[in-house]
Formats: C-alpha cells, sequence, structure tokens
C-alpha cells in the first residue's frame, strides 16, 4: 500500500473509533460502578510511548486497588477530537480525564509559559523534583483555582527537545535564521524561536507531518521520541540536539467528579496517577537510552548534538527573550512564579 492509501486507511480508521467513542459515551456505568475516561494523542504502545504507558498504568493501578469499584478506559490517538476538544470534553464531563501538552492548557492556563522557559531545567532530575515538589504542587493548585481542572501529575512528553528542519544543520543561532519553525502555541517558546531569527509557526500536531512536507514550515521542535514516532524524518534532512526546553504534559482530571468522589477513592486515584508518572518518564529515559533511537534517525538525517560553547550561544539568544516575555505579558503574576520556579530549580540542584 502506498503512504496515500495507507493514510487514508489512518483517518477511516480514526473516524471509525470516533464514532465508538460517541458511543461509548451514551452508555452508562453498570451496578454502580464509576467509569473513568482517558484520552490522550498518541497511540496506545505503553513500551515506547510515555502517554500511553502513563494511561496502561493508571487504569491498571486504579482498577486493581478500587477492587472492581472503578473501571477506566483509555481513548488514545485522538479518537476523542483534537486538543481543544478533549480539554473541553473533561471541562464538561464527558471525559473525565486528559494528558494535555502544554500548548493544550495554555488554551485554559497560559501561565504554563513559566514552565517552558527554555534552558530552564538543567536535567531530568531537577526538572522532577521540582515538577513533583513544592513548586509543583503549587503551581498545580494555582491551576485548579484559575480552570477548575485537577491536575494529576506533570507527565513526561518524551524528554529535552531538539530541532529539526529541511535545508541546512543548526550549529549556532545564526543557522536559524529566515527558518519557519513550528512551535506549541506558546507565546514563550515563540519568543524563543524570534530571538534567533527564525519565525515560529503555529501548527496542530495532528497536522505537522503534512505541513512539513509541503514545505508549509521548514522545520519544528520536539523530543527526540515523538520526532520518531510521528516519523518527521521522512520529511526532515537535519536535526540537533539542543536540550534548550522540556515541556511536560499536564495530566488533568474534571475538577467536579473528583471531588464527588470519596476521600479513599481520590487518594487511590492521586496514588496511581503518581505511579503512572513514573512509569511514563521511565519509558522515555529507556529510549533515551537505547542506541537505537539515534542509528534510527541517522538513516534519514543528519544528526548534531550541540558542544557546551553553542549550547551558552543559544541560552544567551533565548533567555533575555523569554523572560522579557514573562515579565510584559504576565506582570507581577508571570515575575512572581518566574522567582518561584527559579528558586525551586537551585534547592533541586543542591540536594
Amino acid at each position: 500500500m502506498d503512504a496515500a492509501g495507507s493514510r487514508e486507511m489512518s483517518v477511516r480508521g480514526k473516524r471509525f473509533s470516533a464514532t465508538l467513542f460517541v458511543m461509548a459515551l451514551c452508555l452508562c456505568s453498570a451496578h454502580g460502578q464509576i467509569l473513568i475516561r482517558i484520552a490522550h494523542l498518541n497511540p496506545q504502545d505503553p513500551l515506547s510511548i510515555a502517554s500511553a504507558a502513563m494511561a496502561s498504568v493508571f487504569k491498571s493501578e486504579v482498577e486493581a486497588n478500587s477492587s472492581g469499584q472503578i473501571k477506566v478506559e483509555i481513548y488514545p490517538g485522538g479518537v476523542s477530537g483534537k486538543e481543544n476538544e478533549s480539554m473541553v470534553q473533561v471541562k464538561s464531563g464527558m471525559l473525565q480525564s486528559f494528558i494535555a501538552t502544554s500548548g493544550g492548557i495554555a488554551l485554559a492556563y497560559p501561565l504554563i509559559d513559566i514552565i517552558n522557559m527554555p534552558f530552564a531545567f538543567p536535567s531530568y532530575n531537577t526538572a522532577y523534583k521540582v515538577l513533583d515538589g513544592d513548586f509543583g504542587k503549587a503551581f498545580a493548585a494555582d491551576i485548579r483555582e484559575k480552570t477548575g481542572y485537577k491536575v494529576l501529575g506533570f507527565g513526561e512528553s518524551g524528554g529535552f527537545f531538539a530541532i529539526t528542519n529541511a535545508h541546512r544543520q543548526i550549529r549556532t543561532p545564526n543557522d536559524m535564521r529566515g527558518l519557519k519553525i513550528r512551535t506549541m502555541a506558546l507565546p514563550v517558546q515563540q519568543a524563543a524561536i524570534r530571538a534567533v531569527g527564525a519565525t515560529p509557526m503555529t501548527v496542530a500536531w495532528a497536522d505537522v507531518y503534512q505541513s512539513l512536507k509541503t514545505n508549509i514550515v521548514d522545520g519544528q521542535m520536539n523530543p527526540a521520541s515523538l520526532i520518531r514516532l510521528a516519523k518527521l524524518g521522512e520529511v526532515q534532512k537535519f536535526m540537533t540536539q539542543t536540550n534548550f526546553l522540556y515541556s511536560p504534559y499536564v495530566w488533568i482530571m474534571n475538577g467536579k467528579f473528583y471531588d464527588s468522589l470519596e476521600p479513599r477513592l481520590q487518594e487511590l486515584i492521586d496514588n496511581a496517577a503518581a505511579v503512572a508518572v513514573l512509569a511514563g518518564r521511565g519509558v522515555s529515559r529507556t529510549l533515551d537510552s537505547s542506541t537505537l533511537e539515534f542509528s534510527t534517525f541517522e538513516k534519514e538525517m543528519q544528526v548534531y548534538t550541540l558542544t557546551p560553547e553553542e549550547t551558552e550561544l543559544f541560552r544567551k539568544a533565548m533567555l533575555p527573550a523569554a523572560r522579557k516575555l514573562i515579565t510584559e505579558r504576565y506582570g507581577e503574576e508571570g515575575t512572581m512564579w518566574l522567582k518561584k520556579l527559579s528558586d525551586a530549580i537551585i534547592i533541586a540542584e543542591k540536594k
């Protein structure tokens, strides 16, 4: 089957899955059993996709530890709709939970820009300590207060970002000049890209492959695992491991649904989510450590890793622009959260 035929089959499959999804929403849980519908945007492959691992482990933990009182249904691959649609469905209660990207949660909570600062996290270990610690808890509480969404955790979206493009190898900020780079709809990401002379372009994740193939955009930025998952190497020639951004998933639940549960079940869900977040991180780190990841890329693209000196050039170009964006766009509140993040990172680095 050719690529066009394969993609047509995929479209038909998604339409069929969407129909099943709507039918499932019409069914009521029998015998008083509590039903949690959880959606995410990626295929349900828990051994190689972090969000799939999170959903799978959550389902296993909740169903086993609730003695059948709670049933979890997983809706992967965007069958519940695009990200904005899934967010609305969680708000309305059609879905109980959704693993959102930072770009998705920004529709309801623009301050997510804070944890998408370029070069904010020096390592995975620091990122995990900050997001799981006091800062993450306070940030989650603010999301709950402003949006009504209960945050179950800050999950792994695939790791630190790489940049790919179709025209030239990226080694310094000057190499970015004139390129059209797909970003999430996050002003701080867009400010960072503008600071190195490129033009940020907002494209839905489902449309990224085609946009690259048809030269609507020249390149994009994502964790290596997502670049592999989306087969972007088929439509890109160069990849640079920049490690300039760590953008976690924000795993949300309908706040009213969560509050309706007895405390014992709330604790069960919190514990299951914490275990599931760890599982997602483990999947990503396993992929990072395997030679398969980059050897696969090297068959399709020229792969380059920035030197410490080159990394510093990007840091000096991007950070001032990102900080300026935060202070101008979000005022005192943005400045406050930026300081809290900086303080939390310093503390985490000392532990």
